[in-house]
């Protein structure tokens, strides 16, 4: 590491600034903290190691270093990394990283939710980070697949597969105790029913009327979530990527983070603030306390992406405080370029619409309709059910 100016034609604060930063980058790769020697011999060479110290001595004061030992180096605090985070966040760098997103420039499917976890679980692994996403619904899906699984005599799952690859399960209380072998002919049923097969196997009387009954009260509740969309959809992956940094080997230390990462309504408010603004956003350690209970020992960075122009989600990372923001700043600048153009390709190409939380539902088919009218005692029955008397 290099100074390109003169370290002394530098002003005085100019001069401390450019120490700091150096030592952050030093602290980066070694993981050590760092003595007046060591920087020295790391571009900083016009200057002594006496007048070293007494900057070091100057940004412990101000709050930027800490020094556990009396004779030991120092090790940039938060307020450092902000300070470094905050000088590279509009920086654009050189480095290329188009080979690490590989398939995902060339997916063509039109499977949306498939094509958004492989791309939050490669950005996972390019980062080392926990990833989470938030995405706009998607109109024109349906239900292509459904699957039952039976947990006992008188509960069965059913499992919902959408034409986009959304996976949902819903639990079902059965009427009538049925063996696995009746599950198993019911679950053929349904299949066949939204092939729209004319040949549906037949079946017994009683397990008629429970797949009807199964078939409306699970696609009822589906369409309501589908078409009641009040928060955006959030895509999370990778937490146990935060088990290679050093600075979450103790189960105290990843507890704040992963509080954080289960917590999606302050997931949402992060998003949510990097859509607004529009733009690559930061938060280290004190940053978080609003949007987590636990006091936050690790950092997040966020930026959004776009659907035909427009801003239609964000993408986020959580990792320990120790990042290195220089890098991963042009990392996540270039998944959001590769994010937006795939999934504007497909909207293209399947001439699918999107629409964002809020935004009213106008798109029901009339078998669909049909179902919501047919399915409104069968939910009123199963709700009256649960009420007290």
């Amino acid at each position: 590491m290099k100074t390109l100016l003169s370290i002394k034609k530098l002003d005085k604060n100019q001069r401390e600034k450019k120490i700091l930063l150096g030592l952050v980058d030093y602290y980066l790769r070694s993981g050590k903290p760092v003595g007046s020697n060591s920087l020295k011999e790391a571009g900083f060479e016009e200057l002594s190691s006496a007048t070293i110290r007494n900057y070091f001595a100057q940004l412990e004061q101000e709050g930027y270093l800490t020094q556990a030992h009396t004779s030991g180096g120092r090790a940039p605090t938060p307020l450092a990394f902000r300070l470094y985070a905050q000088e590279y966040v509009n920086q654009e760098e050189p480095e290329s990283f188009s080979s690490a997103w590989g398939s995902l420039k060339e997916f063509e499917g039109k499977e949306i939710a498939l094509f958004l976890q492989q791309a939050t679980e490669r950005l996972s692994q390019q980062s080392s980070c926990a990833v989470f996403l938030s995405a706009p619904r998607f109109d024109q899906d349906f239900i292509t697949d459904m699957k039952l699984v039976s947990i006992d005599a008188n509960r069965c799952l059913v499992v919902l597969v959408s034409d986009f690859g959304v996976i949902q399960t819903e639990l079902m209380q059965l009427p009538a105790r049925l063996s696995s072998l009746a599950i198993r002919r019911m679950e053929t049923y349904l299949q066949a029913k939204l092939l729209r097969h004319l040949d549906v196997p037949p079946l017994e009387e009683q397990e008629e009327l429970v797949v009807q009954e199964i078939y409306k009260e699970s696609m009822l509740r589906y369409l309501v979530g589908y078409s009641t969309f009040t928060d955006e959809d959030i895509h999370r992956t990778g937490f146990s990527c935060l088990l290679r940094h050093e600075d979450f080997q103790e189960t105290a230390q990843l507890a704040a983070s992963l509080s954080l990462f289960e917590n999606l309504a302050g997931l949402r408010l992060l998003l949510r603030e990097t859509k607004h603004l529009n733009r690559l956003k930061f938060w280290i350690g004190e940053d978080l306390a609003p949007y987590t209970r636990l006091t936050p020992n690790c950092a997040a960075l966020a930026i959004p992406f776009y659907l035909r122009g427009q801003v239609a989600g964000a993408v986020g990372l959580i990792g320990p405080i120790r990042l290195p923001y220089r890098q991963l700043f042009p990392l996540l600048r270039q998944f959001s370029t590769i994010l937006s153009q795939t999934l504007t390709h497909i909207l293209c190409k399947f001439r699918l619409s999107f629409r964002q939380p809020g935004e009213d539902q106008k798109w029901i088919f009339k078998e669909e309709q049909r179902l919501l009218g047919h399915s409104r005692l069968v939910l009123l029955d199963h709700t009256s059910q649960n009420k007290e008397p």
